[in-house]
């Protein structure tokens, strides 16, 4: 037998990694950017070997670069100074060419190495994002716009390939190619290597600073990007309600003025990045400056031969870009770091509807159908803040739906109808008591297996941009024969009254555009009931889904689904009178409880409180009804108007060439 589970604790606990990103996060405790990157490794662990190849051909450009200057020295001090042959300044000169077409060979060895292994590392942590984002529960995407996390999907990965392909390398590179730079021109000419080397202390400096200053802005930047990602989604999918009621330039309003808060942080970032690269190219020109005040003098008093003066200023002038390019590669690497900051904190967030570690299965289905049983159920959503406590939508459920019938959920508008559906495929979790289905815990059961065994068709439904077909076979098993598969496909659009989708100008491989909105309400109703019988269910959960119907075809869908569902258990979550008398029972919810459950005529008898909620429910179900006939008697009239005025255009066409 298995042992029972404390779902209490178990949906509280968090993984040691999240545990660290929150304790990180905690005031006083930001974590370095170091180990904000280091986090990175996790994906890009199998690109390293290339990509510290790559830095390494990257490295061993610049030393050929290095080496130049110290091929001048001996050239200088050597054939010319000394009247030597011309065969060894040519050379010299060979051996300079030499090294440049190496250099040139070790860049391109770079480049190849590494943006292949890069994409990779993108494709993995996109396809890990976006696992986990299917993986989060209905709570999660609750709280998260939909702009912030395409942000984080799109922008934020592509700043990290890029910093991951070409910041991390060149910022070893600049720094290795500095070091050495500086400790030859200190072996070359020591007084003049330690004044080049003093313009440091200022550059070092300046660095921390600006690392200090522009991380901040970094961040926000990133944040307003998935805020203005945020309202364009918004506004792209209001674009109907914009026009309807004439709201389109109070939304570009709200667009230029996120825009232009957007604009100005990158233009503060863009201020903050031009500081530091004036002053690291101004910085090392200057000491180049005051070098060549106190070479000269030495070179003419013999102190500093020609030839080294000479390298000096040749490896100055190699290490002074790798210097101004620092700030570059700082303002990436911060920028990496911001949008690997976003990324973990949507990897870093448990779930909180998780599969159980021992899980146990459904028995074998019933004839007569599934039971379902709500047992002290109490729901409530979590307070974004620590101390606020969010107000119980559920105060203690208690409800059985019987094997094989069919149950009315009534209750006012926001007393919790929707909640109580969406607690039965754990789309959320109960915050007590609990829900079993066939005798089985649902928090004991797979995700995968519950939601196998219970269908859900929601009022608004959500269809993607597929064919027909590819939306009501959604869940349906890929393994099927074709033959069933294609039976199942026939019975739920027969039974949902959806044939109208073989009218369609490609039949059932029409592609219905993004959600769906190329079909009217009624005919996305009936795609998505069809998507829900399609999977043969135990149970099925209905959220008003023919509410864009009129009740006779209501009816008739009703009637086809006792017919072809027979065995199946559902429950459905009425909002029009006519939903409630075609159902066995109806359970009446009031205050987050079920306070009476009974027939239809029962409850008319019964219970006042049942007789006013389907009072308001008859008063909300006129009102819509009346807003129908108004805009179905504009349409008319529009089309009334519209023929006349042809007529019109007709008659003077006519009257013209008489």
């Amino acid at each position: 037998m298995t042992p029972p589970v404390d779902h209490t604790t178990a949906t509280a606990s968090t993984t040691p990694a999240a545990a660290g990103a929150d304790a990180s996060r905690a005031p006083g405790h930001a974590p370095s950017t170091t180990s904000v990157l280091l986090r990175l490794l996790h994906w890009g662990r199998p690109a390293v070997p290339r990509i510290v190849l790559g830095g390494l051909t990257a490295l061993g450009a610049s030393l050929l670069a290095l080496a130049v200057p110290q091929v001048l020295r001996a050239v200088v001090n050597g054939p010319l100074l000394t009247s030597g042959s011309r065969v060894a300044v040519v050379e010299a000169a060979g051996l300079v060419l030499l090294l440049g077409v190496l250099e040139a060979f070790l860049v391109w060895c770079r480049r190849a190495l590494i943006l292949t292994p890069g994409t990779g590392v993108e494709l993995a942590m996109r396809r890990d994002l976006f696992r986990r984002l299917l993986d989060l529960p209905v709570e999660f995407h609750d709280r998260w716009s939909g702009g912030q996390l395409l942000s984080r999907s799109m922008g934020d990965l592509s700043v990290i390939r890029r910093w991951m392909v070409f910041g991390v390398v060149m910022l070893c590179v600049s720094a290795t190619t500095v070091v050495v730079g500086v400790g030859l021109m200190i072996a070359t000419a020591p007084v003049l290597g330690v004044v080049y080397l003093a313009g440091a202390v200022p550059v070092v400096w300046l660095g921390f600073r600006f690392r200090q200053d522009y991380k901040v802005v970094a961040r926000r930047a990133r944040d307003q990007a998935g805020d203005l990602a945020t309202a364009v989604e918004e506004s792209v999918h209001g674009i109907r309600v914009l026009k309807a009621f004439g709201r389109g330039q109070d939304a570009l309003d709200d667009f230029v003025r996120q825009a232009d808060e957007l604009r100005a942080t990158e233009v503060a970032k863009a201020r903050t990045q031009s500081r530091v690269t004036f002053a690291l190219g101004a910085i090392p020109e200057a000491v180049l400056a005051v070098s060549l005040a106190v070479g000269v003098p030495l070179a003419a008093a013999d102190r500093l031969s020609v030839g080294a003066l000479v390298a000096f200023f040749a490896t100055a002038a190699i290490v002074n870009a790798p210097v101004e390019r620092l700030g570059q590669l700082l303002a990436m690497t911060l920028d990496a770091r911001a949008a690997t900051e976003r990324f973990v904190q949507v990897i870093d967030t448990v779930p909180t509807v998780r599969d159980p570690e021992r899980p146990r299965h459904l028995p074998a289905r019933p004839r007569e159908g599934s039971r379902v049983e709500l047992r002290d159920v109490r729901f409530a959503h979590r307070a974004r803040g620590r101390d606020a406590q969010a107000p119980p939508i559920l105060a203690g459920v208690d409800l059985v739906l019987e094997p094989g019938t069919t149950t009315a959920l009534v209750g006012l508008t926001g007393s919790g109808k929707t909640t109580v559906l969406q607690l039965v495929p754990r789309l959320y979790d109960v915050t007590g008591g609990e829900v079993r289905l066939d005798g089985v815990d649902v928090r004991d059961l797979t995700r995968d297996e519950l939601r196998a065994a219970v269908a859900v068709a929601f009022e608004e439904p959500i269809l993607f941009s597929a064919s027909v077909r590819e939306n009501v076979l959604m869940g349906v098993p890929d393994d099927l024969p074709a033959d069933e598969t294609q039976d199942l496909l026939d019975r739920s659009l027969d039974v949902a009254r959806a044939g109208f989708a073989r009218d369609l100008p490609h039949g059932l491989d029409t592609v219905i555009g993004e959600e769906g909105l190329s079909l009217s309400g009624g005919q996305r109703q009936r795609v998505a009931l069809a998507r829900a019988i399609a999977v043969r269910p135990r149970v099925l959960l209905l959220d008003d889904p023919l509410s864009a119907l009129d009740v006779t075809t209501e009816a008739d869908v009703t009637a086809r689904l006792r017919e072809v569902l027979a065995g199946t258990t559902t429950l459905v979550v009425a909002h029009r009178p006519s939903t409630v008398a075609l159902a066995d029972r109806v359970a009446v919810l009031e205050d987050g409880r079920i306070t009476a459950v009974g027939t239809h005529s029962e409850l008319l008898a019964s219970n006042a409180h049942y007789r006013y909620v389907l009072t308001a429910l008859e008063s909300q179900d006129e009102e819509l009804a009346a807003v129908d006939a108004e805009r179905r008697e504009q349409a008319a009239a529009g089309r009334q108007e519209e023929e006349r005025e042809v007529d019109e255009v007709a008659d003077e066409s006519i009257e013209a060439v008489r």
